[in-house]
């Protein structure tokens, strides 16, 4: 038996350390041992349970069907994605985010459902110095330094309707939603917008109905004061299983001759399989429709189709885009790519091509200055679908 001497041992142990050194460095830079992109993880936190199920799912499929059709890939380096479930808003949202920025130490974070979510998680993002870019609503913040949206803020879609609605509507428009974070913001875009342009609301005191959430499912007291209150129009906002309730029982109420006007989300994705022949004649506003003419969205619903039933919901979209945006900035983020070198190139992304349309991130609000687009549920073949009609307002500050 040969014996190593201890010169040639010591020498070989501490090029063994100096290798195991190496890789330790080049995986925390985000590399591989020899000089690869090495993987990063990015978080995406989204309702995978919950009143709002079915846009959690979409944002999650939206995202990883981007990494799908990019070899698993962002702006070249491996992408390992962890999820993790938002729930039904801020006491579960905050400890899974946690989780995500604390433990698996992801350089991004995505997704996230409700703004109230992303109000609480909002202070873990400045300690961690994690940028979100968010695939859904949120409220206004004051300081968005590490926060993006490609999506829109929850005021905008109403108020990009209240024209519209203003020109189409001769009398007073009834304004019910329900009684939470994206509720208020919701309702409060169209009926400041509506004010604005003349409108008047046919609420007691001029003041928007509020439904208790998630506990309301019986809408039928609530169309009765409608109907006693001479509206000529309705204007609301529900998402998820609250959509199908409202839908389905005012398409049978004593008010189902009213127009409806309506954020997007009343008729969007899944809620509409389940609303059915209740959902018909029903406008709504909102920042994509998957019968958009344009490349980028006839490439995005045909990859879309070969892995799901039914088309893109503009959830889905926004957290595709989502994905298109990290995998630039972690392009332009050079070879060594952190969280805050991510957060700095996303501010100079410039003009964004999407399956909506060219868009660009606001300067101040850090959300998308984009179209706006009026749909009717119309028949469209066998099916129902939310069908545009015409452009409405570019929003954006």
């Amino acid at each position: 038996m040969s014996v190593t001497p201890p010169r040639r041992r010591a020498r070989a142990t501490a090029a063994a350390l100096a290798l195991v050194l190496l890789a330790a460095t080049a995986c925390n830079r985000g590399e591989s041992a020899g000089g690869a992109p090495g993987t990063l993880k990015i978080g995406l936190l989204a309702s995978l349970s919950g009143t709002y199920q079915a846009v959690g799912k979409d944002l999650r499929d939206g995202f990883e069907l981007y990494l799908s059709t990019h070899d698993g890939k962002l702006g070249g380096h491996p992408i390992d994605l962890v999820v993790a479930d938002e729930g039904n808003g801020a006491p579960t949202a905050v400890p899974a985010a946690t989780k995500l920025l604390k433990q698996d130490r992801v350089v991004a974070l995505t997704g996230i459902v409700g703004g109230g979510s992303v109000a609480a998680v909002y202070p873990l993002l400045n300690e961690t110095k994690v940028p979100l870019v968010g695939s859904n609503g949120r409220p206004e913040l004051k300081e968005v330094s590490r926060i993006w949206h490609t999506s829109y803020l929850s005021d905008e879609p109403g108020a990009a309707i209240a024209q519209h609605v203003r020109d189409n509507v001769k009398g007073s428009v009834y304004a019910i939603g329900p009684d939470y974070q994206g509720g208020w913001d919701e309702l409060r875009g169209f009926t400041q917008a509506f004010a604005e342009v003349g409108g008047t609301l046919a609420n007691p005191d001029g003041k928007t109905t509020f439904t208790p959430f998630p506990t309301t499912t019986n809408f039928t007291p609530y169309f009765a004061r409608i109907k006693a209150s001479g509206a000529s129009a309705v204007f609301t906002f529900y998402a998820g299983s609250a959509a199908v309730d409202f839908v389905k029982q005012y398409a049978q109420s004593e008010i189902r001759d009213l127009p409806l006007y309506a954020a997007g989300f009343l008729t969007e994705g899944g809620v509409l399989d389940a609303q059915g022949e209740a959902a018909r004649d029903i406008y709504s506003v909102l920042n994509y429709s998957p019968d958009l003419d344009n490349a980028e969205n006839r490439a995005f619903v045909a990859a879309w189709k070969t892995k799901h039933d039914g088309s893109p919901t503009t959830y889905a979209m926004a957290s595709y885009d989502a994905a298109a945006v990290l995998d630039r900035a972690i392009g332009a983020a050079g070879d060594d790519p952190t969280p805050e070198s991510i957060n700095e190139a996303i501010g100079k992304l410039g003009q964004i091509t999407s399956p909506r349309g060219t868009w660009q991130f606001s300067t101040t609000t850090h959300s998308p200055v984009q179209k706006w687009y009026l749909r009717q549920v119309r028949q469209d073949g066998r099916a129902l679908s939310n069908t545009v009609v015409g452009d409405l307002a570019t929003v954006g500050r």
